[in-house]
């Protein structure tokens, strides 16, 4: 939806968010109002409000629709082969995520979402529950050393979003961003090998 195409019908919260994730592209979290939402929609100052109670609620809600898109990528990602493979084809999809959204990122993991949206660890746990599940496969098999599986996908994630925010600055522009994740994968998967 472009900034100067009025809303007329349909689901407005879904135009909403997509114009509201569009303005974050564009200027940031700080130049997000509902006010300004509701101008560049085309609807009346008050018609987001009875999706999103102030910005905070749209912020939260922005964080769970990127969550679901992440869980999707994700799940897409997923083929069959060696562990090692899958989990590698499961890092690309999350640093082609994070690379292709460096302005949600940030909103999806800060934690000051409401206490009250149960429906964000829901859809947080969804999104996981895919490399979650390959690495608990992997040990299962003797391919991965033992430990809790969630903690060893967030250290994984860590060093992908690390990846990620190098490779959006332009930190890495001296190398080839794929041969970079194919190198961090391949030293992430060699310390998750037995020993």
């Amino acid at each position: 939806m472009s900034l100067h195409t009025p809303y007329h019908h349909g689901d407005l919260r879904a135009a909403l968010l997509t114009r509201a994730e569009a303005t974050l592209r564009e200027v940031g979290v700080d130049g997000l109002s509902l006010r300004q939402l509701a101008r560049d929609t085309g609807v009346s100052h008050a018609a987001p409000s009875r999706h999103f109670r102030d910005k905070q609620a749209l912020l939260d809600a922005l964080a769970v629709t990127g969550f679901e898109r992440l869980g999707d990528r994700f799940e897409q990602a997923v083929t069959q082969g060696p562990i090692t493979k899958r989990l590698q084809t499961v890092a690309r999809a999350y640093l082609r995520f994070a690379v292709d959204n460096p302005e949600l990122l940030p909103l999806m993991f800060v934690r000051r979402h409401d206490s009250t949206a149960d429906d964000i660890q829901q859809v947080v746990d969804r999104a996981f529950a895919v490399p979650i599940a390959l690495i608990a496969e992997g040990q299962a098999a003797g391919e991965i050393v033992p430990g809790d599986p969630k903690r060893l996908g967030l250290t994984a994630l860590a060093a992908l979003q690390g990846l990620a925010t190098f490779i959006g600055s332009g930190y890495t522009a001296d190398y080839d961003s794929e041969q970079l994740l194919d190198d961090l994968v391949g030293h992430l998967t060699l310390g998750l090998l037995p020993r």
